[in-house]
């Protein structure tokens, strides 16, 4: 491993190259063919800062703050937009992973318990959404995520997803020191994948871009059935090399994004379509990290 200034490790310093055509399989259980991954977003948007995202842009290009009718938007997600993604998930008896800013469990406790009544996976998001370069003390604010979400459901949560799936080159190091598993900060792989620390070795649980509703519904500006479509063929593709080993397909969604009502049929034919294949399995972020463990363990010496 090559360390960089300060003794800081590079990605590819703690994950070694790995064609996935040159590995041995990876074996779901029996009767699984593939496993989908579904991630809803909930963030905390500080109306005191530009916002993280902006679908109304400003007069001039100039970011305003306070940004009144972008922290609108967001705020839709909350009072509407989330109620229909739960209605979505639990009519086909899907429990997704929550990736949650932690000051939300303290400005909108109603939506974070509705999630937690509903058995929703919660996993750590920064305590606000502010990309993780910005925050002066990183171990400080991961310190600070974990004692509120573990103070709200009463579990301390086991995975890590960055804000924009930011990260400075201590991350890893701090996620596995805090008691973290695994993270969705790398999406580099269909599969998981061991990654060295300077704490001992962590879990990389495979998220997205590619099926992300912020990338296709707000970079791209696609349909409102884009995303949809685009689930069908990256499903099709990765059923077919499932068949030579493990795959996980993975989604992320955001309330005011998904949740809006042009798009939220077409997000629950989505899920329609993958709880109705056969083999398909739903699973959060710590029991694909528990059954990779299981199924690739690092060696004891």
């Amino acid at each position: 491993m090559v360390p960089l200034i300060n003794g800081d490790l590079r990605p590819q310093d703690r994950l070694p190259f790995s064609a996935i055509i040159d590995r041995p399989p990876l074996l779901l259980p029996e009767g699984v063919r593939l496993v989908v991954w579904p991630v809803v977003n909930i963030e905390e948007w500080d109306i005191s800062r530009p916002m993280p995202r902006m679908v109304s842009p400003p007069p001039g290009g100039q970011a305003p703050v306070p940004d009144v009718p972008n922290w609108t938007w967001h705020e839709y997600g909350m009072r509407i937009g989330v109620w229909r993604l739960m209605d979505a998930f639990k009519n086909v008896g899907v429990r997704p992973t929550l990736s949650i800013n932690a000051k939300v469990c303290e400005t909108r406790p109603r939506v974070t318990q509705a999630a937690l009544d509903a058995g929703w996976e919660f996993m750590a998001h920064c305590y606000e959404q502010i990309p993780i370069q910005k925050i002066p003390d990183e171990r400080a604010m991961m310190q600070q995520t974990l004692d509120v979400l573990t103070r709200f459901t009463g579990t301390r949560p086991e995975g890590w997803l960055g804000p924009g799936r930011s990260q400075t080159l201590q991350t890893p190091d701090l996620i596995k020191e805090l008691g973290m598993k695994w993270f969705g900060d790398w999406v580099l792989d269909d599969q998981p994948q061991h990654v060295h620390t300077r704490h001992g070795p962590l879990v990389s649980v495979p998220y997205t871009i590619e099926l992300n509703d912020i990338n296709i519904m707000l970079t791209a500006h696609e349909r409102s059935d884009a995303m949809l479509l685009r689930a069908q063929e990256i499903f099709a593709r990765l059923y077919a090399e499932s068949a030579n080993g493990a795959r996980i397909m993975a989604f992320g969604v955001h309330p005011y994004i998904s949740g809006a009502t042009h798009r939220i049929r077409h997000f629950e034919m989505m899920l329609e379509f993958l709880a109705s294949q056969p083999g398909v399995v739903f699973w959060n972020g710590s029991e694909i990290c528990n059954w990779f463990q299981q199924a690739s363990p690092l060696p004891t010496s």
